[in-house]
């Protein structure tokens, strides 16, 4: 069984559509775990009614004060039975076969602990072709959006929760703390509806922040090194390359708004 996990704030405008991209997958064995985190609109009356609906599908719905995303994720996970775990966020959707495939990887695969999958068809790769993607890399570039992560149980009981203290790049965090200790793989296929159609960075949500999210890369880099993961000419060669990133993120933004 897959446990689901998805966490709500305020996602009372896309929660249906993203439960109906869960309920119309192939793979059916699965449980959802919603974790309302403190939402101020009627995201909880339209789960509630969701459930009430869609009887057939097994859905777990805990309300909590507001903690933040990682909490939200933290509280999902240890809720869940299922022997694999994948995330879901309220605003994105599952393409239908995105189980189905993630799954069948893992049958084909069993040295990879741990599977995302690319939120566009990549115009440089074969359509489909599978990549490993080894700590170093990570530090470089987050390859890892969490929609589109699927992971074995052992990495959640080795690894543990999110970091609930860090607000922005949270899951930066959490992905360098798996990539250090288990296989990790980047399936080259778009299997998700991202966030309505929306940028990657500086339209909406915490990634609308474009300073606070690389305070937040800046935080992770300076973890991973401090905690041994990487060495010093690493670390800083990453640093400098986090900073020129963001920058041109910067100039990105500037530039949709002219």
């Amino acid at each position: 069984m897959v446990s689901i996990i998805i966490p709500l704030y305020n996602g009372a405008a896309t929660i249906v559509r993203t439960l109906d991209s869960v309920k119309n997958q192939t793979y059916k064995d699965f449980e959802i775990i919603i974790v309302n985190d403190g939402s101020t609109d009627n995201s909880a009356k339209i789960v509630e009614e969701y459930k009430n609906k869609n009887t057939n599908l097994k859905i777990t719905f805990i309300n909590k004060n507001n903690g933040g995303v990682s909490s939200a994720r933290n509280e999902g996970m240890k809720t869940s039975k299922g022997e694999l775990i994948a995330f879901l966020d309220s605003d994105d959707e599952w393409l239908p076969p995105k189980l189905e495939k993630q799954l069948n990887i893992f049958k084909k695969n069993t040295s990879i602990d741990f599977l995302a999958a690319t939120v566009s068809d990549p115009k440089d790769k074969i359509i489909g072709e599978l990549k490993i993607i080894n700590l170093r890399m990570l530090i470089f570039k987050n390859y890892f959006q969490p929609s589109t992560v699927i992971m074995k149980r052992k990495v959640y009981d080795t690894v543990g929760d999110f970091n609930e203290f860090q607000r922005y790049a949270e899951e930066g965090n959490y992905f360098i703390r798996v990539a250090n200790k288990f296989t990790c793989a980047l399936l080259c296929e778009k299997l998700i509806n991202y966030g309505d159609g929306k940028s990657g960075f500086g339209e909406s949500g915490l990634s609308a922040n474009l300073l606070e999210m690389e305070k937040g890369e800046l935080m992770n880099l300076s973890f991973a090194y401090h905690a041994r993961f990487i060495g010093r000419i690493t670390y800083y060669t990453a640093k400098y390359y986090s900073m020129i990133k963001y920058l041109r993120r910067v100039l990105i933004v500037k530039t949709r708004k002219t």
